[in-house]
């Protein structure tokens, strides 16, 4: 609206000066003696006619884009406009439009799209929350009829639609990936390297400073490991994950855990000061940027009460980039360092860009 009207304005002005430059013109001939032929048009006023009538040309050319830009607009689907009048709209929705659109083009009251991907890749660019939709939910219909009893049981292909994957089935994902559960079950029980923590460790760590550990969060906890191996010593873990490229969070269901669907970059779903324990594990590294991750653990923070611990497990950086970029911003927080171990990276990757792993457990003070 407000461009349109500008454009109006400018248009507007342009004819106007228009007009009086012809009518200098006029004004100019008529004064002057019948007999001599009418004098030339001076260069700089046909300069200025000419620059003009470029002018209107232009904005002619851009409102008629305007135009069409509005008509585009009010093909934005009939449910996102109504969501809109019942809350907000996260900003990066709105710089991701067609994704958008194509997301909340649906027949409401009826069977959702099958496209879950494209709610994945709307959160990964940020538009978290995802607007509600007025559709029904695709599941699969063959869900187990009970909670396992281990945790560690092989996962049902059953229990989850494949169609958004490339593989059909758990055994088809790479062991590292966490849908292994025979790998799954040794980890956190002990420890391989000065890297490791294993969860033993770390409840004796918290006694031993008479602490307590009850409730935690895992940022881009995977399928839900660390939170299926504190559930035999009462401690409740919720796990964030992303189901990009494989079904983490449904796995991290059928397991008898909860997933919490978020991205790394938005603020933690939780209140304030109401964990116990803060882990990061491999998913928090190098490739986020600098600032983001200073959100982020700044963010962790504010969900720790007073004496909690932020676990960095196996943290993984450029061995100079550790020194001068990453500890500062660690710093930053003023956190006692329980444990601070650092070892070089040691696979391809780490030997060819100079990487090094950090584990870090660190405890925030009770009062500032």
């Amino acid at each position: 609206m407000g461009l349109t009207m500008g454009l109006n304005l400018l248009l507007l002005l342009a004819m106007v000066a228009t007009n009086i430059l012809s009518l200098y013109h006029l004004s100019s001939t008529l004064q002057s003696k019948p007999t001599p032929p009418p004098a030339p048009v001076p260069d700089h006023l046909r300069h200025q006619l000419n620059t003009i009538n470029a002018t209107l040309t232009h904005l002619t050319r851009l409102r008629s884009t305007t135009s069409s830009s509005s008509s585009s607009a009010s093909a934005t689907p009939s449910d996102l406009l109504l969501y809109t009048h019942l809350a907000p709209i996260a900003s990066s929705c709105r710089d991701n439009p067609d994704l958008l659109h194509t997301y909340m083009t649906y027949t409401p009251f009826s069977l959702c799209p099958d496209d879950s991907h494209l709610a994945e890749s709307l959160v990964l660019r940020g538009c978290h929350p995802l607007p509600r939709r007025r559709c029904f939910a695709r599941t699969s219909s063959k869900l187990p009829s009970s909670l396992p009893t281990d945790p560690f049981s092989p996962l049902p292909d059953s229990a989850v639609l494949w169609t958004k994957y490339s593989c059909k089935s758990f055994s088809c994902f790479d062991g590292g990936l966490g849908f292994n559960m025979k790998l799954e079950s040794s980890r956190f029980t002990s420890s391989g390297s000065n890297l490791d923590l294993s969860i033993p460790q770390l409840l004796q760590i918290a006694k031993e400073t008479s602490s307590v550990i009850r409730i935690g969060l895992d940022v881009g906890g995977a399928t839900g490991t660390f939170a299926a191996k504190m559930k035999p010593y009462n401690v409740t873990v919720v796990s964030t994950t992303m189901s990009q490229g494989a079904p983490y969070n449904e796995a991290t269901a059928l397991r008898g855990l909860v997933p919490l669907h978020a991205p790394l970059q938005q603020r933690l779903p939780l209140f304030d000061g109401v964990m116990d324990l803060v882990r990061c594990g491999r998913a928090v590294n190098r490739w986020i940027p600098t600032v983001a991750m200073e959100f982020l653990f700044f963010d962790a923070d504010r969900v720790l009460r007073g004496g909690g611990y932020l676990w960095l497990d196996h943290f993984f950086s450029k061995g100079a980039d550790l020194q001068k970029v990453y500890m500062p911003v660690i710093g930053k927080l003023g956190y006692k360092k329980v444990k601070w171990t650092v070892a070089n990276k040691t696979d391809s990757s780490g030997v060819k860009n100079g990487e090094v792993y950090l584990t870090a457990l660190l405890q925030k003070p009770v009062s500032r």
